[in-house]
């Protein structure tokens, strides 16, 4: 299943991902894919959002992994955020033990996941971010979209 989206803005990408996060339960694994300047970390604003651990992103690029704390209704939430964008070779996500990290109670959201298709099995949603425009995006969600 595929549902498409147009974004006119910064804003409107966080509040469509506040939508979408709001959805997402334990044990999601969500790809965010698309060009560099797509949207990707709008998107993942929006996300942290949702889970009020906005005040705590930070772009992984340089960490490669940050864990986010914060809660949905009332409950704990923990968000594992992956950037693979500087990973060569799949053999440096096993070191790290990256499959590892993907299971478990906690939603993980991967941007540049498109880059390992190795991993496409693993993820149950995938967001494609693509510059559709001057500044509109399109947005394109595959999986069970929440």
């Amino acid at each position: 299943m595929t549902s498409e989206f147009l974004s006119g803005s910064p804003e409107a990408t966080r509040d469509y991902a506040r939508q979408f996060a709001a959805m997402l339960q334990p044990g999601d694994i969500i790809c965010l894919a698309g060009e560099l300047g797509a949207g990707k970390t709008e998107f993942m604003r929006g996300i942290t959002e949702v889970f009020n651990c906005d005040d705590q992103l930070s772009s992984p690029t340089f960490a490669l992994f940050n864990i986010y704390h914060g809660s949905l209704r009332g409950k704990p939430v923990t968000l594992h955020h992956f950037d693979l964008y500087r990973i060569e070779k799949p053999a440096e996500l096993e070191t790290i033990g990256f499959s590892d990290y993907l299971a478990g109670p906690h939603i993980s959201v991967v941007e540049w996941g498109d880059k390992f298709p190795e991993y496409r099995t693993m993820y149950t949603r995938t967001v494609t971010l693509r510059h559709a425009g001057n500044d509109v995006r399109l947005m394109q969600i595959t999986g069970s979209t929440p």
